[in-house]
């Protein structure tokens, strides 16, 4: 019990070292997924202790963006949960086509998977070339990978099927060359993305935005750290701004919960009132 408790201090403190030194602020993450997350990383990055691993991410920077792939959870797929990407179709897009010009937000983008599917749905819904899509994350690692827009063919070959799930009108293959065992898509779908690092935690709103996308983010922030982030995404929307939630998150029981009303409650998309 006593050395749990150790392993808690310590956990804590290393959250305080990497804000203060790197301005990361993961304090308000959820504690046991944290946890979890930080004993993982001890054994990948042979570390005795969580104190041990502490003072090398203290003087060593490269330490730091290592133990950032274990942090930041970088997984994703594409049109992952197809339904929601279908009620896009259906529910959102209409409303988005009055707009003369749009803005999304995809916060926590990852390594991009989520930024290519909403970059094929609104070119094919004829809204792409006047669409600006700003991509953010925290991990420059996942940011770079996605600026790259390379993904293994076997994670393609399930993400076919998702795309067809979820109302894809052509063939997912025309947005992609195939090469070495790799799908290289088409630099056209991110002509209109800015890819930007950007902390939920710490920094503030930087556009007005019709669409804000944050999926499989907010599970793991406490609800301090979920509150704030649904403040940027209020915030960020113009009148009327459609927000996107992943299939486990909600906005009831937060304090924006009657700031936004479900248009697709099932599929998590809401709309600001």
């Amino acid at each position: 019990m006593a050395t749990e408790r150790n392993t808690d201090i310590e956990i804590h403190l290393l959250m305080e070292a990497i804000y203060l030194k790197y301005s990361y602020d993961f304090r308000d993450y959820c504690g046991s997924s944290i946890k979890r997350r930080v004993l993982y990383a001890l054994h990948q990055l042979q570390c005795n202790t969580v104190s041990a691993l502490q003072e090398r991410v203290l003087h060593d920077p490269t330490t730091l963006r290592q133990l950032l792939q274990y942090l930041t959870i970088p997984v994703s797929e594409m049109f992952r949960d197809p339904m929601h990407f279908l009620a896009i179709r259906r529910e959102v897009v209409p409303l988005l086509k009055t707009y003369p010009s749009i803005k999304v937000w995809i916060a926590g983008c990852s390594t991009g998977e989520e930024v290519y599917s909403m970059a094929i749905l609104l070119r094919e819904e004829g809204l792409l070339d006047r669409t600006i899509i700003y991509a953010t994350d925290i991990n420059p690692s996942s940011l770079e990978k996605a600026k790259q827009g390379i993904y293994s063919m076997h994670s393609v070959r399930a993400y076919t099927g998702n795309y067809q799930k979820a109302g894809g009108r052509c063939s997912f293959a025309d947005y992609y060359t195939a090469a070495y065992g790799n799908a290289i898509f088409d630099s056209r779908l991110r002509e209109n993305v800015t890819f930007a690092d950007h902390s939920l935690a710490t920094d503030s709103v930087f556009s007005e935005t019709q669409l804000i996308s944050c999926r499989n983010v907010l599970i793991y922030f406490n609800k301090k750290l979920q509150d704030r982030a649904f403040g940027l995404f209020h915030e960020s929307l113009c009148h009327r701004g459609f927000l996107m939630l992943g299939s486990k998150e909600t906005l009831d029981f937060s304090a924006y919960a009657d700031q936004f009303e479900a248009l697709a409650r099932k599929e998590r998309i809401f709309r600001k009132s």
